[in-house]
């Protein structure tokens, strides 16, 4: 073993043993149980970055130190490799998406292998495969027959002159994020998957989740929004239709002074085909933007339709507005406006000057509430409401109830806020949706011994549109059921759809018979899954989904796909720049500036380092490209190795917690492991060791076992329950210290020490792979360090012949005593009044009553 540490020679020399021996294979041992381990799969956009190696680190700390525990542990990687970012880079770079996606895979490959993350790398897959996404073409077919798919119009946001459906974040003030034209809202047919058919499901086990963050539960439920309310029927002036209304606030009903209708609704458009002013209200509607976000904070705009509805309960005339905050895809397309009680329609009314009842107060015998400041939206008490005045919510609610059910003009109802969800994407690079259009037999499913329909790879997009469209080999096909000119969908999947099922496919990789097999029985659920809280509420609740959907078409699948949940904190980096004469903001480069820092380690000033010119540092924020404040991980290894970038990352912070960067930092994790070699260069240095003799042992041998074992106690701990990985990584600190002042070359002090070190090797291991087998083959281990058992801490080390107690008066520290264990209760009072620091507080006093708490102290009380 070379005295000093050279990462890049030991993380070589390591990564080629694992080559050659397959160290990171799944098994299924007989009788161990199975621990599986998913972190959620990269978007291949390019190198990864620091956010990508925390979360990858973190599952693989987790992972290997189940290995050792002796359980099966299954940990694969894949690439959710379809999506917008590989079509947007192909545009702009005059490339296939294909080839941008495969090089960055290639690329990601290669770092995470250089981390040293053990992956079970048989079962890498990639969405843009053909061999997965047959299977989920094959799923969709599947669906389509139990009537859990179907296809109807619905608004997107369309580019008039790309001619392309855009995603809500590419339109930018209303217009295309490319293209800069004004952006419409067109109806065009999608394909849609009943998740609300589920949604009492999906709801009902959110609360069984308990390995989950309380705050991903709660976005989960809120997302589903379940809620119980009234649908009521106001009926159309001078005719027998009826518009309905769902309202989870039936109390306020007597308040309702207009109706909103959204700018599609069938009576808006009834309006605009005979007033000029509504036909152009319902087109500007049409270039808006649709998103709930955008409705709660845009300006609340409409027009009268010139059409009343008639109230059920008080039969007054009620005029119908169409309004800019109503959504079409939202319920009936139509909402009761009670302006007093609901600030949307407060907004609304005091811009039109409408009518604004106060019919809900405080307290039954309050006076009205106050709203020429806005709407008064608590559940109390009704007012100026007929007979139901006086009434609490719920019983407001059940009266009103009965009566609108008993005219026939109202049922009660549970509406979610989950909406079913739209799969069809207008793009190119994606999963083909595997249907083909005849004129005679309608919309028929790809039969499944022609599946994969395969994405050709070879076409550059342009931004105009969908590719496939101008490609009639790709399209002109004939129909499957009677053989006529047909035309296949060119429609692709939301990529959503991609990572729904994939750690279903990673427990069954490489099956040509199926989605999945009898192995996903054996792996799933996935036992522990790691990716950011960002994704808590589509992805998780799609993959939930599609878990409850595998197991009801009869696949081995689980009602719930992960057990246990970690949301990792992001990685922060200070940012620095400066301003531009335009007045706009250039960032920065951490690696270019020079930092003044005050005695806390806070940047007080900052400068360029080439040029003196002064920069302003703007404090932390995420590491960004926007902000120029990333640090490149290649850069990182190559100067201070892998082990100590994950050690850095395993030591600064807990795993839920964001994690600062720091120079600094990442220098003292290399420090840390330069110190623990030259222990065990030392050691091995002095040749071989005698079999540890735990009866011969001195005081001074025992006592290092001891804080062996009590640190061997508190790291198992650390990882198996509570993944503070921070604090075992500063219980190992701790020990490296105890064993650097350990001075004792005798055969049991050397046989004390020996086995410290393969403790310490052992649990290092987890953190940093490399150098820990380095550690383990150089202390005569001829079998690598992650095929080791996990250190346990033995009882019998960590028994003291002495015991320390604290010595309290009047329940205060007054002093610390030893005593032998197992002395009597006597024996302890009598060291602790002999105590000098003790007797101080004691001189003139009278001792009411001596405590003893074994093992831990004894209180005076004076």
């Amino acid at each position: 073993m070379k005295p000093e540490y050279s990462p890049v020679e030991v993380e070589a020399q390591a990564q080629s043993y694992w080559a050659e021996n397959l160290c990171f294979k799944a098994v299924e041992k007989p009788g161990a149980d199975k621990f599986y381990c998913l972190s959620m799969f990269p978007y291949p956009s390019g190198k990864l970055h620091m956010g990508h190696v925390r979360n990858y680190t973190i599952g693989d700390v987790i992972s290997r130190y189940q290995r050792m525990k002796g359980k099966n542990v299954l940990q694969p990687i894949g690439f959710d490799a379809f999506g917008l970012p590989a079509e947007n880079a192909a545009i702009k770079n005059n490339v296939p998406p294909a080839a941008w996606t495969y090089s960055n895979i290639d690329t990601m490959c290669g770092q995470l292998r250089q981390l040293g993350i053990g992956y079970d790398w048989d079962r890498k897959l990639a969405t843009c495969e053909p061999e997965y996404y047959r299977w989920q073409q094959w799923f969709f077919t599947e669906l389509l027959k139990r009537g859990l798919i179907y296809r109807r119009n619905s608004r997107v946001n369309w580019d008039p002159v790309d001619q392309t459906v855009l995603a809500n974040e590419q339109v930018i003030d209303g217009r295309g994020w490319r293209s800069g034209a004004v952006v419409e809202q067109r109806e065009i047919p999608q394909w849609f998957l009943k998740i609300t058919a589920y949604a009492d499901e999906l709801l009902d086990e959110v609360k069984q989740l308990e390995h989950w963050p309380e705050a991903v539960r709660t976005m989960q439920s809120n997302w589903i929004g379940r809620s119980e309310g009234l649908e009521i029927d106001f009926t159309v002036a001078d005719r027998s239709e009826k518009l309905t209304v769902f309202t989870t606030r039936p109390d306020t009903l007597y308040g309702v002074t207009f109706v909103s209708v959204a700018a599609q609704h069938p009576l808006a458009l009834e309006a605009a085909a005979r007033d000029a002013t509504v036909a152009a209200f319902v087109e500007e509607a049409s270039r808006g933007d649709v998103t709930e976000a955008a409705m709660e904070t845009m300006e609340k705009r409409g027009v009268a339709l010139g059409i009343d509805v008639i109230h059920p309960l008080t039969g007054d005339h009620v005029p119908v507005y169409a309004a800019n905050f109503v959504l079409m895809s939202y319920g009936s397309g139509a909402v009761m406006a009670v302006p007093g009680h609901d600030q949307r329609d407060w907004e609304f009314a005091t811009k039109y000057g409408l009518p604004i009842k106060a019919v809900i107060a405080a307290a039954a015998e309050s006076p009205a509430p106050e709203l020429s400041e806005g709407a008064f939206t608590e559940k109390a008490f009704t007012i100026n409401s007929a007979e139901f005045s006086g009434l609490a919510f719920k019983d407001a609610f059940d009266g009103i109830a009965a009566r609108l059910e008993a005219q026939n003009a109202g049922r009660r109802r549970v509406n979610y806020r989950l909406r079913d969800w739209g799969v069809s994407r207008q793009r190119y690079w994606g999963c083909p949706i595997p249907i083909i259009y005849c004129e005679d037999c309608d919309a028929v499913p790809v039969p499944a011994d022609q599946l994969p329909v395969q994405l050709p790879e070879d076409l550059v997009p342009d931004g105009r549109g969908n590719p496939l469209l101008r490609l009639p080999e790709f399209v002109n096909v004939a129909c499957p059921q009677c053989g006529k000119p047909a035309r296949r969908e060119t429609d692709t999947f939301d990529t959503f759809v991609d990572s729904s099922w994939y750690y279903a496919r990673f427990a069954s990789a490489g099956c040509e018979t199926g989605m999945v097999d009898e192995r996903a029985a054996y792996w799933l659920p996935v036992d522990q899954y790691i990716g950011g809280i960002e994704h808590a509420i589509l992805h998780l609740l799609y993959a939930r989904f599609f878990s409850k959907l595998m197991r009801d078409c009869g696949l081995p699948a689980v009602a719930e796909p992960f057990k246990r949940l970690l949301t990792q904190g992001m990685v922060l980096a200070e940012g620095y720049y400066r301003t531009t004469e335009s007045g706009g903001r250039e960032w920065i480069a951490p690696k270019d500036v020079e930092v003044e820092r005050d005695a806390k380690g806070s940047a007080i000033g900052a400068k360029l380092k080439s040029t003196g010119e002064a920069v302003v540092a703007s404090g932390l924020g995420t590491m960004s490209k926007s902000k120029n404040n990333g640090v490149d991980p290649a850069a990182i290894i190559e100067s201070h190795g892998a082990d100590a970038v994950r050690l850095f990352m395993m030591f600064t912070a807990p795993p839920e917690q964001t994690l600062e960067w720091s120079d600094a930092g990442i220098d003292g994790a290399a420090r840390f492991l330069k110190r623990v070699w030259k222990l065990v260069s030392d050691h091995v240095a002095l040749g071989a060791v005698e079999a540890l003799d735990r009866v011969a042992l001195n005081d001074t041998q025992k006592d290092l076992r001891r804080k062996l074992h009590d640190q061997l106690a508190k790291i198992s701990d650390d990882f198996g329950r509570r993944y503070n990985f921070n604090t075992a990584v500063a219980a190992c600190m701790e020990l490296v210290n105890a064993l650097a002042k350990f001075d004792d070359r005798s055969p049991q002090g050397r046989a004390v020490l020996d086995e410290a070190l393969d403790a310490l090797s052992r649990v290092l291991s987890p953190i940093v792979p490399h150098f820990s087998h380095a550690l383990w083959t150089a202390l005569g281990h001829a079998t690598p360090v992650i095929d080791a058992e996990w250190p346990e801490p033995e009882a019998e080390a960590r028994l003291s012949d002495q015991i320390k107690l604290v010595v309290q008066v009047n329940g205060k520290l007054r002093g610390q005593i030893s005593v032998p264990a197992g002395s009597s209760q006597d024996a302890i009072i009598a060291v602790a009044l002999a105590d000098e620091q003790v007797q101080r507080f004691l001189v003139g006093a009278t001792i009411r009553k001596q405590v003893v708490v074994p093992g831990k102290l004894v209180n005076f009380v004076i």
